[in-house]
Protein backbone atom coordinates (compact mmCIF):
# COMPACT_ATOMS: atom_id res chain seq x y z
CA UNK A 1 0.00 0.00 0.00
CA UNK A 2 3.01 2.31 0.17
CA UNK A 3 6.20 2.83 -1.85
CA UNK A 4 9.67 1.76 -0.76
CA UNK A 5 8.58 -0.41 2.19
CA UNK A 6 12.19 -1.11 3.14
CA UNK A 7 12.78 2.62 3.61
CA UNK A 8 9.72 3.37 5.74
CA UNK A 9 9.72 2.01 9.28
CA UNK A 10 7.76 2.73 12.43
CA UNK A 11 9.39 5.66 14.14
CA UNK A 12 8.62 8.25 16.74
CA UNK A 13 7.12 11.09 14.74
CA UNK A 14 9.10 14.30 14.60
CA UNK A 15 5.83 16.20 15.00
CA UNK A 16 5.88 18.06 18.31
CA UNK A 17 2.46 19.73 18.23
CA UNK A 18 -0.07 21.58 16.12
CA UNK A 19 -0.41 25.34 16.27
CA UNK A 20 -3.20 27.80 15.47
CA UNK A 21 -2.05 29.84 12.50
CA UNK A 22 -3.70 32.96 13.92
CA UNK A 23 -3.14 32.84 17.69
CA UNK A 24 -0.26 30.39 18.12
CA UNK A 25 -2.29 28.25 20.55
CA UNK A 26 -0.82 24.73 20.80
CA UNK A 27 -2.73 21.51 20.18
CA UNK A 28 -1.65 17.94 20.89
CA UNK A 29 -0.26 15.83 18.06
CA UNK A 30 -1.69 12.36 17.28
CA UNK A 31 -5.24 13.54 17.97
CA UNK A 32 -8.01 14.33 15.48
CA UNK A 33 -8.39 18.07 14.91
CA UNK A 34 -10.27 20.36 12.56
CA UNK A 35 -9.91 24.13 12.79
CA UNK A 36 -8.50 25.78 15.90
CA UNK A 37 -10.73 27.28 18.56
CA UNK A 38 -10.25 30.61 16.76
CA UNK A 39 -11.72 29.04 13.61
CA UNK A 40 -8.41 29.11 11.74
CA UNK A 41 -6.18 26.45 10.15
CA UNK A 42 -3.81 24.43 12.32
CA UNK A 43 -0.16 24.14 11.27
CA UNK A 44 1.96 21.06 12.03
CA UNK A 45 5.21 21.79 13.87
CA UNK A 46 8.28 19.53 13.93
CA UNK A 47 11.39 18.95 16.00
CA UNK A 48 13.63 20.25 13.22
CA UNK A 49 16.79 19.66 15.24
CA UNK A 50 15.73 16.03 15.50
CA UNK A 51 15.00 15.90 11.79
CA UNK A 52 18.41 17.36 11.01
CA UNK A 53 20.16 14.77 13.19
CA UNK A 54 18.20 11.87 11.67
CA UNK A 55 18.33 13.04 8.06
CA UNK A 56 21.66 14.31 6.73
CA UNK A 57 21.13 15.73 3.26
CA UNK A 58 23.21 13.04 1.49
CA UNK A 59 20.86 10.39 2.93
CA UNK A 60 17.85 12.20 1.49
CA UNK A 61 19.60 12.64 -1.87
CA UNK A 62 20.21 8.89 -2.06
CA UNK A 63 16.54 8.00 -1.76
CA UNK A 64 14.07 7.44 -4.62
CA UNK A 65 12.68 10.81 -5.67
CA UNK A 66 9.05 10.35 -4.68
CA UNK A 67 6.91 12.23 -2.19
CA UNK A 68 7.75 9.81 0.63
CA UNK A 69 11.47 10.55 0.51
CA UNK A 70 10.56 13.52 2.74
CA UNK A 71 8.99 11.34 5.46
CA UNK A 72 10.88 12.94 8.38
CA UNK A 73 9.20 16.22 7.44
CA UNK A 74 5.77 14.59 7.13
CA UNK A 75 3.27 13.73 9.88
CA UNK A 76 2.54 10.03 9.23
CA UNK A 77 3.88 7.81 12.02
CA UNK A 78 3.10 4.27 10.88
CA UNK A 79 3.77 2.80 7.41
CA UNK A 80 0.49 0.87 7.63
CA UNK A 81 -1.32 4.24 7.52
CA UNK A 82 0.17 5.19 4.17
CA UNK A 83 -2.00 4.79 1.10
CA UNK A 84 -0.19 5.45 -2.16
CA UNK A 85 -0.86 5.49 -5.87
CA UNK A 86 2.73 6.36 -6.80
CA UNK A 87 3.36 10.01 -5.93
CA UNK A 88 6.35 10.85 -8.12
CA UNK A 89 8.55 13.93 -8.13
CA UNK A 90 7.07 16.05 -10.92
CA UNK A 91 9.35 17.44 -13.64
CA UNK A 92 10.35 21.01 -14.38
CA UNK A 93 9.56 21.56 -18.05
CA UNK A 94 10.98 24.51 -20.02
CA UNK A 95 8.59 26.37 -22.33
CA UNK A 96 11.01 28.57 -24.30
CA UNK A 97 8.71 29.40 -27.20
CA UNK A 98 5.82 30.69 -25.11
CA UNK A 99 7.67 32.14 -22.10
CA UNK A 100 11.42 32.33 -22.72
CA UNK A 101 14.47 30.39 -21.65
CA UNK A 102 14.34 31.31 -17.95
CA UNK A 103 10.83 29.94 -17.27
CA UNK A 104 10.09 26.41 -16.06
CA UNK A 105 6.73 24.74 -15.54
CA UNK A 106 6.39 22.34 -12.63
CA UNK A 107 3.98 19.93 -14.26
CA UNK A 108 1.79 18.54 -11.50
CA UNK A 109 -0.46 16.78 -14.00
CA UNK A 110 1.92 13.79 -13.84
CA UNK A 111 0.70 12.88 -10.33
CA UNK A 112 -1.96 10.25 -9.53
CA UNK A 113 -5.46 11.35 -10.57
CA UNK A 114 -3.80 13.92 -12.83
CA UNK A 115 -3.41 16.87 -10.47
CA UNK A 116 -1.47 18.34 -7.57
CA UNK A 117 -4.44 17.61 -5.32
CA UNK A 118 -2.94 14.14 -4.95
CA UNK A 119 -0.17 15.59 -2.79
CA UNK A 120 -2.49 17.07 -0.20
CA UNK A 121 -5.11 14.35 -0.21
CA UNK A 122 -2.70 11.42 0.09
CA UNK A 123 -1.36 12.98 3.30
CA UNK A 124 -4.76 13.96 4.65
CA UNK A 125 -6.21 10.50 3.97
CA UNK A 126 -3.19 8.75 5.51
CA UNK A 127 -3.61 10.79 8.68
CA UNK A 128 -7.37 10.25 8.72
CA UNK A 129 -6.70 6.54 8.49
CA UNK A 130 -4.11 6.73 11.25
CA UNK A 131 -6.51 8.66 13.50
CA UNK A 132 -9.49 6.34 12.94
CA UNK A 133 -11.71 8.36 10.58
CA UNK A 134 -14.17 6.15 8.68
CA UNK A 135 -16.35 8.67 6.80
CA UNK A 136 -15.29 11.90 5.07
CA UNK A 137 -17.15 14.67 3.25
CA UNK A 138 -15.64 17.47 1.20
CA UNK A 139 -16.61 20.22 -1.25
CA UNK A 140 -14.67 20.32 -4.52
CA UNK A 141 -14.33 22.14 -7.82
CA UNK A 142 -13.24 18.81 -9.31
CA UNK A 143 -9.65 17.67 -8.92
CA UNK A 144 -9.55 17.53 -5.12
CA UNK A 145 -12.66 15.37 -5.12
CA UNK A 146 -11.09 13.00 -7.62
CA UNK A 147 -7.95 12.64 -5.50
CA UNK A 148 -9.92 12.12 -2.30
CA UNK A 149 -12.16 9.51 -3.93
CA UNK A 150 -9.17 7.55 -5.18
CA UNK A 151 -7.19 7.50 -1.93
CA UNK A 152 -10.17 7.06 0.40
CA UNK A 153 -11.60 4.21 -1.66
CA UNK A 154 -8.20 2.51 -1.71
CA UNK A 155 -8.14 2.30 2.08
CA UNK A 156 -11.87 1.79 2.72
CA UNK A 157 -12.93 5.23 3.96
CA UNK A 158 -16.47 6.17 2.96
CA UNK A 159 -16.59 9.46 1.03
CA UNK A 160 -19.29 12.02 0.18
CA UNK A 161 -18.38 14.84 -2.20
CA UNK A 162 -20.35 17.98 -3.08
CA UNK A 163 -19.48 19.93 -6.24
CA UNK A 164 -20.78 23.17 -7.75
CA UNK A 165 -23.17 22.69 -10.66
CA UNK A 166 -20.64 23.95 -13.23
CA UNK A 167 -17.89 21.50 -12.21
CA UNK A 168 -16.48 19.85 -15.37
CA UNK A 169 -18.35 16.67 -16.24
CA UNK A 170 -15.13 14.65 -16.49
CA UNK A 171 -14.38 15.41 -12.83
CA UNK A 172 -17.85 14.37 -11.67
CA UNK A 173 -17.62 11.07 -13.53
CA UNK A 174 -14.06 10.50 -12.32
CA UNK A 175 -15.11 11.00 -8.69
CA UNK A 176 -18.05 8.62 -9.04
CA UNK A 177 -15.96 6.01 -10.88
CA UNK A 178 -13.48 5.97 -8.01
CA UNK A 179 -16.06 5.08 -5.43
CA UNK A 180 -17.31 8.30 -3.84
CA UNK A 181 -20.90 9.49 -3.66
CA UNK A 182 -20.88 12.79 -5.55
CA UNK A 183 -23.64 15.39 -5.74
CA UNK A 184 -23.90 18.54 -7.86
CA UNK A 185 -25.04 21.59 -5.88
CA UNK A 186 -26.64 24.77 -7.25
CA UNK A 187 -24.03 27.01 -5.62
CA UNK A 188 -20.32 27.82 -5.34
CA UNK A 189 -17.69 25.75 -3.54
CA UNK A 190 -17.98 27.70 -0.28
CA UNK A 191 -21.75 27.02 -0.29
CA UNK A 192 -21.01 23.32 -0.81
CA UNK A 193 -18.61 23.63 2.12
CA UNK A 194 -21.34 25.09 4.31
CA UNK A 195 -23.45 21.96 3.74
CA UNK A 196 -20.46 19.75 4.55
CA UNK A 197 -19.90 21.79 7.72
CA UNK A 198 -23.48 21.28 8.87
CA UNK A 199 -23.14 17.52 8.47
CA UNK A 200 -19.84 17.52 10.35
CA UNK A 201 -21.42 19.49 13.21
CA UNK A 202 -24.08 16.78 13.43
CA UNK A 203 -21.38 14.08 13.62
CA UNK A 204 -22.24 12.54 10.25
CA UNK A 205 -18.72 12.76 8.82
CA UNK A 206 -15.33 14.42 9.21
CA UNK A 207 -14.98 17.70 7.30
CA UNK A 208 -12.16 17.55 4.72
CA UNK A 209 -12.67 21.06 3.35
CA UNK A 210 -9.54 22.95 2.34
CA UNK A 211 -7.46 23.83 5.45
CA UNK A 212 -10.18 22.57 7.81
CA UNK A 213 -7.94 19.63 8.63
CA UNK A 214 -4.21 20.15 9.28
CA UNK A 215 -2.52 17.69 6.95
CA UNK A 216 -3.31 18.71 3.38
CA UNK A 217 -0.79 21.55 3.81
CA UNK A 218 1.86 18.99 4.75
CA UNK A 219 1.33 17.07 1.53
CA UNK A 220 1.24 20.22 -0.58
CA UNK A 221 4.43 21.59 0.98
CA UNK A 222 6.33 18.81 -0.80
CA UNK A 223 6.07 21.00 -3.92
CA UNK A 224 8.43 23.45 -2.23
CA UNK A 225 10.71 20.71 -0.88
CA UNK A 226 10.97 19.12 -4.33
CA UNK A 227 11.58 22.44 -6.03
CA UNK A 228 14.50 23.24 -3.76
CA UNK A 229 16.08 19.83 -4.35
CA UNK A 230 15.53 19.96 -8.13
CA UNK A 231 17.23 23.36 -8.36
CA UNK A 232 20.28 22.31 -6.33
CA UNK A 233 19.08 23.82 -3.03
CA UNK A 234 18.62 27.22 -4.60
CA UNK A 235 15.15 28.71 -4.98
CA UNK A 236 13.92 30.52 -8.10
CA UNK A 237 13.50 34.28 -8.26
CA UNK A 238 9.72 34.02 -8.54
CA UNK A 239 6.91 31.47 -8.33
CA UNK A 240 3.54 31.95 -10.03
CA UNK A 241 0.92 29.82 -8.32
CA UNK A 242 -2.79 29.40 -9.26
CA UNK A 243 -4.60 30.38 -6.09
CA UNK A 244 -8.05 29.30 -4.98
CA UNK A 245 -7.86 27.94 -1.44
CA UNK A 246 -4.11 28.57 -1.55
CA UNK A 247 -3.00 25.44 0.30
CA UNK A 248 0.01 24.89 -1.94
CA UNK A 249 1.26 28.45 -1.68
CA UNK A 250 0.93 28.33 2.11
CA UNK A 251 2.58 24.91 2.18
CA UNK A 252 5.54 25.96 0.05
CA UNK A 253 6.16 29.00 2.23
CA UNK A 254 6.19 26.68 5.24
CA UNK A 255 8.53 24.25 3.45
CA UNK A 256 11.06 26.99 2.74
CA UNK A 257 11.15 27.98 6.42
CA UNK A 258 11.71 24.36 7.45
CA UNK A 259 14.50 23.89 4.90
CA UNK A 260 16.23 27.03 6.15
CA UNK A 261 15.96 25.79 9.75
CA UNK A 262 17.67 22.57 8.60
CA UNK A 263 20.45 24.64 7.04
CA UNK A 264 19.73 23.30 3.54
CA UNK A 265 18.87 26.69 2.02
CA UNK A 266 19.59 30.29 3.01
CA UNK A 267 17.19 33.11 3.88
CA UNK A 268 16.54 34.06 0.25
CA UNK A 269 12.99 33.50 -0.92
CA UNK A 270 11.23 33.63 -4.27
CA UNK A 271 8.69 36.35 -4.82
CA UNK A 272 5.36 34.55 -4.53
CA UNK A 273 2.68 35.53 -7.04
CA UNK A 274 -0.84 34.40 -6.16
CA UNK A 275 -2.63 34.14 -9.51
CA UNK A 276 -6.41 34.39 -9.70
CA UNK A 277 -8.99 34.78 -12.44
CA UNK A 278 -10.48 38.23 -12.99
CA UNK A 279 -13.93 36.73 -12.47
CA UNK A 280 -13.03 35.44 -8.99
CA UNK A 281 -10.22 37.44 -7.37
CA UNK A 282 -10.86 37.93 -3.64
CA UNK A 283 -7.16 37.61 -2.74
CA UNK A 284 -6.18 40.19 -5.37
CA UNK A 285 -8.79 42.61 -4.07
CA UNK A 286 -7.61 42.16 -0.47
CA UNK A 287 -3.95 42.52 -1.49
CA UNK A 288 -4.62 45.75 -3.33
CA UNK A 289 -6.67 47.09 -0.41
CA UNK A 290 -3.85 46.32 2.03
CA UNK A 291 -6.05 44.19 4.29
CA UNK A 292 -5.34 40.80 5.85
CA UNK A 293 -8.67 39.07 5.21
CA UNK A 294 -10.52 38.75 1.91
CA UNK A 295 -14.26 39.30 1.68
CA UNK A 296 -16.39 36.89 -0.33
CA UNK A 297 -16.34 37.39 -4.10
CA UNK A 298 -19.90 37.48 -5.41
CA UNK A 299 -20.93 36.07 -8.80
CA UNK A 300 -17.70 34.10 -9.21
CA UNK A 301 -17.10 32.89 -12.76
CA UNK A 302 -14.09 31.70 -14.76
CA UNK A 303 -13.07 28.93 -17.14
CA UNK A 304 -10.40 27.98 -14.57
CA UNK A 305 -12.70 26.02 -12.24
CA UNK A 306 -9.95 25.11 -9.79
CA UNK A 307 -9.41 28.73 -8.77
CA UNK A 308 -13.10 29.60 -8.59
CA UNK A 309 -13.06 29.93 -4.79
CA UNK A 310 -15.09 32.95 -3.60
CA UNK A 311 -13.73 32.85 -0.05
CA UNK A 312 -10.68 31.06 1.36
CA UNK A 313 -10.36 30.17 5.05
CA UNK A 314 -6.58 30.62 4.78
CA UNK A 315 -6.79 34.06 3.14
CA UNK A 316 -4.52 35.75 5.69
CA UNK A 317 -1.86 33.05 5.32
CA UNK A 318 -1.84 33.50 1.53
CA UNK A 319 -1.60 37.27 1.85
CA UNK A 320 1.16 37.09 4.45
CA UNK A 321 3.30 34.82 2.27
CA UNK A 322 2.80 37.05 -0.78
CA UNK A 323 3.66 40.23 1.13
CA UNK A 324 6.59 38.80 3.07
CA UNK A 325 8.11 37.52 -0.17
CA UNK A 326 7.80 40.84 -1.99
CA UNK A 327 5.39 39.30 -4.48
CA UNK A 328 1.89 40.26 -5.52
CA UNK A 329 -1.59 38.91 -6.08
CA UNK A 330 -2.47 39.11 -9.78
CA UNK A 331 -5.70 38.60 -11.73
CA UNK A 332 -5.97 37.59 -15.40
CA UNK A 333 -9.01 37.39 -17.61
CA UNK A 334 -10.41 34.26 -19.24
CA UNK A 335 -9.38 35.32 -22.78
CA UNK A 336 -5.74 35.63 -21.67
CA UNK A 337 -5.96 32.26 -19.88
CA UNK A 338 -7.32 30.46 -22.95
CA UNK A 339 -4.79 32.16 -25.21
CA UNK A 340 -1.92 31.05 -22.97
CA UNK A 341 -3.18 27.45 -22.93
CA UNK A 342 -3.50 27.44 -26.73
CA UNK A 343 -0.10 29.00 -27.42
CA UNK A 344 1.80 26.80 -24.96
CA UNK A 345 0.31 23.67 -26.50
CA UNK A 346 0.92 24.77 -30.08
CA UNK A 347 4.45 26.13 -29.63
CA UNK A 348 5.90 24.13 -26.73
CA UNK A 349 3.84 20.94 -26.86
CA UNK A 350 2.77 21.22 -23.21
CA UNK A 351 -1.00 21.10 -22.63
CA UNK A 352 -1.69 23.26 -19.59
CA UNK A 353 -4.89 23.16 -17.59
CA UNK A 354 -6.74 26.50 -17.45
CA UNK A 355 -5.30 27.23 -13.98
CA UNK A 356 -1.81 26.58 -15.32
CA UNK A 357 -2.65 28.82 -18.26
CA UNK A 358 -3.52 31.53 -15.76
CA UNK A 359 0.03 31.43 -14.37
CA UNK A 360 1.51 31.78 -17.86
CA UNK A 361 -0.85 34.67 -18.66
CA UNK A 362 0.05 36.34 -15.35
CA UNK A 363 3.77 35.89 -16.01
CA UNK A 364 3.44 37.50 -19.43
CA UNK A 365 1.60 40.46 -17.93
CA UNK A 366 4.18 40.78 -15.13
CA UNK A 367 6.94 40.74 -17.73
CA UNK A 368 5.17 43.46 -19.72
CA UNK A 369 4.80 45.72 -16.67
CA UNK A 370 8.34 45.16 -15.40
CA UNK A 371 7.22 43.21 -12.34
CA UNK A 372 9.64 40.45 -13.41
CA UNK A 373 12.71 40.58 -15.65
CA UNK A 374 13.16 38.28 -18.63
CA UNK A 375 16.41 36.84 -17.25
CA UNK A 376 14.99 35.96 -13.82
CA UNK A 377 14.40 32.28 -13.11
CA UNK A 378 10.66 31.74 -12.76
CA UNK A 379 8.62 28.64 -11.96
CA UNK A 380 4.98 28.38 -13.05
CA UNK A 381 2.75 25.72 -11.55
CA UNK A 382 0.58 23.69 -13.90
CA UNK A 383 -1.70 22.11 -11.34
CA UNK A 384 -3.37 19.42 -13.50
CA UNK A 385 -3.25 17.73 -16.86
CA UNK A 386 -5.07 19.70 -19.52
CA UNK A 387 -6.71 16.47 -20.64
CA UNK A 388 -9.19 16.75 -17.75
CA UNK A 389 -10.77 19.89 -19.19
CA UNK A 390 -12.97 20.54 -22.24
CA UNK A 391 -10.86 21.10 -25.35
CA UNK A 392 -11.84 23.12 -28.44
CA UNK A 393 -13.61 21.14 -31.15
CA UNK A 394 -11.33 19.68 -33.81
CA UNK A 395 -11.20 16.96 -36.41
CA UNK A 396 -11.68 17.82 -40.07
CA UNK A 397 -12.89 14.80 -42.04
CA UNK A 398 -11.41 13.03 -45.06
CA UNK A 399 -13.31 10.81 -47.48
CA UNK A 400 -11.11 7.88 -48.54
CA UNK A 401 -13.45 6.99 -51.43
CA UNK A 402 -12.94 10.18 -53.47
CA UNK A 403 -9.76 11.70 -54.96
CA UNK A 404 -7.68 13.33 -52.21
CA UNK A 405 -5.61 16.47 -52.74
CA UNK A 406 -2.67 15.41 -50.60
CA UNK A 407 -0.90 18.72 -51.11
CA UNK A 408 -3.84 20.48 -49.46
CA UNK A 409 -3.43 18.39 -46.32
Amino acid sequence: MHPNPNLIADRPTFVTHLECSLTGERYAADELHGLSRAGRPLLVRYDLDGVGAALPRPLLEGRPTDLWRWRELLPVRHPRSIVSLGEIETPLVPIPASAGASVLVKDEGRLPTGSFKARGLVMAVAMARELGVTRIAMPTNGNAGAALAAYASRCGIETIILAPQETPEVNIREIAAQGARVYRVNGQIDECGAIVGRGAAEGRWFDFSTLKEPYRIEGKKTMGLELAAQLGWRLPDAIFYPTGGGTGLIGMWKAFAELEALGWIGPERPRMYAVQAAGCAPIVRAFEAGVEHAGRWEDAHTVAAGIRVPKAVGDFLILRAVRESGGRALAVGDPAILRAVDECARTDGLLLCPEGGATLAAYREALRTGEVDADEQVVLFNCATGLKYPLPPAGATLDKDVPIDLAAL
